[in-house]
C-alpha cells in the first residue's frame, strides 16, 4: 500500500523512465510533486525501496530502477492513503451525536499509524475499530484513533503500540500534544510550541531532539484527547 506522494513519485519516475531512458534529477522529482526539499524526495525514495517498488543501484548516478510499475497499483488509488490524518479526509463517526455522560464505549476507527519518534509517512486506510470510553471524547468534533510507532512520547505516557484518541482540529496551544502534518506527508505525533514564525515539535524523550520548522510546513490535524493501551 503505498501513500499518495509515494505513488506520485513512483509514477513520475515510470513516466520519465519511459520517456527519455533514464530517471530524472532529485530536483526534477521535488518541483514535480512540490516539495521544499529533496530530504522529502530522499525519504519517499527510501520508502518505495523498502516496499519493493524500485531498486537503487550503486555507483551509477540517477540509478533507479523501477521494479513494480504502477500501472499495477491502479485498482489501489482509492484505497491506498489519500490521507485522513495528512489531508483532512473526516471519519465517519462524529462525537457530537454521543452523549459524554452515557458509560458506554463508543467503536472509533483507527486510522493508521503515527510516528512517535523518527517521522514516517502515516499508514494506509482505517484497519480496524476500536471501543473507546464515552467519556474520553468530547462533545463536539470529529475523533479518530492512531496506533502509535516509537518511543519518543514515552515521558508524556504515551508507548509504542499505544493507541490514541485524536480529536479533528486545526488549532493548538502551546504545550498541546498534536498530529502534525509535516512538509506535506509526514505524520508525527509531538508536543506542539509556537515561537513567532517558527514551530517547535518537541519529543518527550531525550534521546530525541526538539524539531524546529517554519509554521507554513506544518499543519495541526488533531490534537490528543485520550489514550488506550492493551497489556
Amino acid at each position: 500500500m503505498l501513500t499518495k506522494k509515494q505513488l506520485e513519485l513512483l509514477a513520475f519516475i515510470d513516466k520519465r523512465v519511459e520517456r527519455d531512458g533514464v530517471p530524472p534529477s532529485f530536483d526534477e522529482m521535488k518541483d514535480a510533486l512540490n516539495l521544499r526539499s529533496k530530504s522529502g524526495i530522499h525519504r519517499l525514495i527510501t520508502a518505495l525501496e523498502q516496499r519493493g517498488f524500485i531498486r537503487r543501484l550503486a555507483h551509477r548516478a540517477r540509478a533507479i530502477e523501477i521494479v513494480k510499475r504502477p500501472n499495477v497499483l491502479e485498482n489501489q488509488r482509492q484505497s491506498s492513503f489519500s490521507p485522513r490524518v495528512i489531508e483532512g479526509d473526516r471519519p465517519e463517526t462524529p462525537a457530537a451525536a454521543i452523549d459524554i455522560k452515557q458509560s458506554y464505549a463508543i467503536e472509533l476507527p483507527v486510522m493508521g499509524r503515527i510516528a512517535a519518534g523518527t517521522p514516517i509517512e502515516a499508514i494506509s486506510e482505517q484497519s480496524h475499530s476500536v471501543a473507546v470510553p464515552g467519556q474520553m471524547i468530547s462533545s463536539s468534533g470529529h475523533h479518530y484513533a492512531l496506533e502509535v510507532k516509537g518511543d519518543s512520547m514515552i515521558d508524556a505516557g504515551i508507548n509504542n503500540g499505544d493507541v490514541v484518541v485524536i480529536r479533528e482540529t486545526s488549532d493548538a496551544e502551546n504545550g498541546d500534544i498534536v498530529v502534525a502534518h509535516v512538509e506535506g506527508y509526514e505524520a508525527t505525533l509531538k508536543r506542539f510550541r509556537r515561537k513567532g514564525d517558527m514551530i517547535a515539535l518537541e519529543a518527550a524523550n531525550p534521546a530525541y531532539e526538539t524539531r524546529v520548522l517554519p509554521a507554513g510546513h506544518v499543519k495541526v490535524q488533531g490534537k490528543l484527547v485520550g489514550l488506550i493501551r492493551t497489556y
